[in-house]
Formats: C-alpha cells, structure tokens, sequence
C-alpha cells in the first residue's frame, strides 16, 4: 500500500512528466536538422560593422546650415532618420557615406547649391540577444558578430543537469514573422553539425527534460532514509 504522503510524491512525479511531455510536443513541431539550418542558414550571419541600423545616434553636418547641422540624429525604430527640409530619409541598412550621398542629393535637388554633408556615427547602439530556459543563468547578453549557439550557451554558464540538449531552439524574427527552428546541442558540440550563427534579437531557449526534471524533484523531496519503503 502506498503512503498518502508517499503517494502524493509519485503523483508530483507524474504531473511533472506530464506537463514537460506537453512542452516537449511543442518543440518537436519546430524544424530539427537540416531543416532548422535551412530557416536559420549561417550565410544570413551578421551585417557589415559600418552597416547603420535602428537607435544608432549620428552627427550630420551641413556647412554653413546651422540650421540641419546637430549632434541629435537617431535611426528611428523604423530605420529612418528625420532631416530639416530633406525629410524621412532611410538610414538603417546603408553605411555612413551612402547616407550622406543621399543627404547631398536631397538638398541640392531644391534647397542648397553644392550641399557639403558629413556624416559620423556617435554612438552604436548596443545589441542583445537573450537566453532562456534550462541554463544555469539566463539573461540578455550582448550580440556580437561572432555569436554563435555555442557561445550564447557558455555566456549562459551552460545547460543544468535538467536540460534535454536535442531541445534548444532558436526564435527570431524575419520580416515582421517569428520564425523558430529546433537543434541539438550534443551534435554541434562533436562538431556533427554546424554551430548557427545568432543575431541581434534572436532568442534561445533550452528545452527541459520532462523525466530527468521529475526524477530530480522527486529525490529532493523524498526523504533518503523512505526511498526503500515508497511502495511497500
């Protein structure tokens, strides 16, 4: 016969197990293998370090027009950036010299003869990614261009004993869709599968696993010295 309090330990157990087999359903629906490198393909990787994008604050010059000149020009979330008599003028996904181009060909078309425009990046804006789930210490950490899945997980200070290394997933999102793909860290670790590449925004979670997870809560609560007597 089965104790009550015994009893209600097994039935935490099987809750448990329960409730990750849904979660684990719920990952195994993300592409794994070579179609997770075909939604997230290394080639896609990081954009040129001159490349402006979106909160980057720049310092626009235009001789002799104190009036557009300002050290205040930020790449809106948009990607754009707001110019006295040029307008909405697109920013992110150009470097600073195409930028000014632009700016030298808006201004002279109507309002300044021969415009002399400078354009110099003040300040980067600083870029994340984020990780979740079975990792020791999650949290949002910087986004460099040599990130990789491997480095995100080490930032992390790795999987905990719980985590199922066939479940970390990737989110990311591409033209305004979320896009999600499934891999596994034991095979990028022996170097049978690439190491993806991460970008700024992407985040990673860690999948659980349900039966080391259940096993594990129910040795912490059960006192050792019952173990032997559970099912008597």
């Amino acid at each position: 016969m089965v104790k009550p309090r015994h009893a209600s330990l097994v039935a935490a157990a099987v809750v448990a197990l329960a409730l990750g087999g849904c979660a684990e359903k719920a990952a195994d629906s993300l592409p794994a293998g070579p179609a997770a490198y075909a939604v997230f393909p290394n080639s896609e990787a990081w954009p040129d370090e001159d490349t402006l994008r979106a909160g980057d604050h720049l310092s626009i010059r235009v001789l002799g027009e104190p009036e557009l000149t300002s050290d205040a020009y930020v790449v809106d979330s948009s990607g754009n950036i707001q110019v006295p008599l040029a307008g909405q003028v697109p920013a992110a996904g150009r470097n600073a010299a195409q930028l000014r181009d632009d700016l030298v060909q808006r201004l002279g078309a109507r309002f300044i003869r021969d415009p002399q425009v400078a354009v110099i990046v003040t300040e980067r804006r600083r870029t994340t990614f984020t990780v979740e789930g079975d990792v020791r210490e999650p949290g949002v950490f910087e986004a460099l261009p040599n990130t990789t899945l491997l480095t995100a997980i080490a930032q992390a200070k790795s999987p905990t004993d719980t985590a199922r290394l066939d479940e970390v997933m990737i989110f990311r999102v591409v033209n305004d869709q979320r896009m999600g793909a499934r891999f596994n860290l034991d095979d990028i670790r022996k170097g049978r599968a690439a190491d993806p590449q991460l970008l700024a925004g992407d985040t990673v979670v860690v999948g659980r696993s349900s039966l080391k997870s259940a096993w594990k809560q129910f040795l912490q609560a059960a006192p050792a010295f019952n173990l032997f007597y559970i099912f008597r």
